[in-house]
């Protein structure tokens, strides 16, 4: 198994573990081609409750060249092709003449899945309309915003049509419960903690390391790439 595979295999792993709004599958148990479907759980968007599935093709020299990423099927958006391509400057390689995205926002070997998929979700209600993927839709978000809002709403209301059986859906009731309680936990760290605090801080003046030596290990993940194997 090739050093992009492992990788692709521990982000896999790392998002279906940690973010409940990814849906993710292989299509013919590729780790190269994934069938991902977001779920937008975002009162303040106008995709609030869409699914919309995509698929994200990775090339064998993973992370030193981005994948593609593509809704299936298309939606109306300035930065989304007709076919369903996605325009978006992390999913550029850096170092390209013609272009005039700065070289910090493309692709990186540093980026990851979750950084693209965070980042499409962050232009779904904040297009960049000034370099346009579909013109159409660009000028209407610009001209027509609520019948562009309009279109949108058709997408999302197709969308859910789209949404595996074995899709569970996030509970956000139990979400938001869970972080009230954070909440309380830290805001009634009270005075009465401050005394404890200044004793324990002459007994850990000479410790100034959050961890311990044997807790810190250098990832393997990020190996030379044997070109053109799987």
């Amino acid at each position: 198994m090739t050093s992009s595979a492992v990788l692709l295999q521990k982000e896999l792993k790392d998002l279906s573990r940690n973010q409940p709004y990814f849906y993710i599958r292989l299509e013919n148990d590729n780790i190269y081609l994934w069938d991902v479907g977001l779920y937008i759980s975002n009162a303040d968007s106008k995709y609030n409750g869409a699914f919309l599935r995509a698929q994200m093709r990775f090339p064998l020299n993973y992370p030193f060249a981005p994948p593609s990423f593509r809704f299936t099927p298309a939606i109306f958006h300035p930065n989304v092709y007709v076919d369903g391509r996605v325009c978006i400057s992390i999913l550029h390689e850096a170092g390209n003449m013609y272009s005039d995205e700065p070289s910090n926002e493309n692709w990186s070997p540093a980026q990851c899945v979750e950084s693209i998929l965070i980042s499409i979700l962050s232009i779904l209600d904040d297009p960049n309309i000034n370099s346009p993927a579909n013109v159409d839709a660009s000028k209407l978000y610009r001209d027509d915003r609520e019948v562009y809002f309009q279109k949108v709403a058709k997408d999302v209301e197709r969308s859910r049509e789209d949404i595996p059986d074995d899709f569970e859906l996030p509970d956000l009731t139990k979400q938001k419960s869970e972080d009230s309680e954070d909440e309380w936990f830290y805001d009634n760290e009270g005075e009465e903690d401050d005394e404890d605090d200044d004793e324990d801080d002459d007994e850990d003046d000479d410790d100034h390391s959050f961890y311990d030596d044997d807790d810190v290990e250098m990832s393997e993940d990020y190996g030379e790439v044997e070109s053109g194997k799987h």
